[in-house]
């Protein structure tokens, strides 16, 4: 590849900066097919099999292995205020584990913070960094911190929190606790952000939307006196997406490398 300072010696500012963001997405377009085990770190039961639950189906059929991990207890996710937090909790945990039976999820890991309180900490950084070297992912999947507007302190927090674990986890000397119990650095290639208003990848659902939609009406405590509305609605932005790549169906997502989380000018526009 020609030196980026050559590349762009004979450009204008624009097109200059086009080519090095060019340069710096190679191997993205394939990222999803590069990769053979996936985690998805969720704020909530539930939100991977809403905003992704199409292409973990067709990643489970591609033979990927898939790991859930649910970062909060989804204790508040009700309007019943005759429901109890801790009823709710086991309810939803059910829920998720049938959802994750229909879409073929390969093991399902809880953290079980409080649902509503989850904080970026050290501690939980930490959980997430053990996890990645037990597990060693090739990418990770989860929600974009920096969607403008987002208010639910667990979807910005858990964003946060894997992007920062996916950066760290390739350093020996964070969590070192982990070299003691002879769990190794691991390097993730890619993380996969989904409710993004930056997507660079799409991925062709058409033949898994009724899949993701069993999986997602598995959530009962959520959906159930809503439903028609709700998949009307899922249904609706899916076949926006798809739009975009020319199918009926699709899910997006912002793929980036761990390169590209840390001063990295460039990143928003990959």
């Amino acid at each position: 590849m020609m030196p980026l300072e050559k590349m762009i010696e004979n450009l204008g500012f624009k097109e200059a900066w086009r080519e090095v963001t060019k340069a710096l997405s190679i191997g993205i377009e394939r990222a999803f097919q590069d990769s053979q085990t996936l985690m998805c770190i969720q704020p909530h039961i539930d939100d991977t099999d809403v905003a992704a639950g199409g292409t973990i189906a067709k990643l489970v059929e591609e033979g990927k292995k898939i790991i859930y991990v649910t970062m909060t207890d989804g204790r508040l996710g009700t309007s019943d205020p005759e429901l109890w937090p801790e009823k709710l909790a086991a309810i939803r945990r059910k829920e998720q584990e049938k959802a994750a039976e229909i879409l073929g999820v390969s093991e399902l890991v809880w953290l079980n913070y409080r649902d509503g309180e989850l904080t970026p900490s050290l501690k939980a950084r930490e959980e997430l960094i053990h996890l990645i070297r037990k597990y060693r992912p090739d990418m990770i999947i989860t929600v974009d911190p920096w969607l403008t507007y987002e208010a639910h302190p667990d979807h910005v927090a858990t964003g946060l929190l894997a992007s920062q674990a996916a950066l760290f986890a390739s350093f020996p000397h964070v969590a070192p606790g982990d070299l003691r119990d002879n769990l190794k650095p691991h390097q993730v290639k890619f993380i996969a952000y989904y409710w993004t208003r930056r997507p660079n990848t799409y991925i062709d659902i058409t033949g898994y939307i009724e899949k993701k939609l069993e999986a997602v009406k598995a959530h009962e405590s959520q959906f159930k006196s809503t439903w028609l509305q709700f998949e009307q609605l899922l249904k609706a932005y899916s076949r926006l997406m798809g739009k975009k790549i020319d199918v009926k169906y699709a899910e997006a997502f912002k793929v980036l490398k761990p390169i590209h989380l840390h001063s990295n000018i460039f990143s928003e526009d990959i």
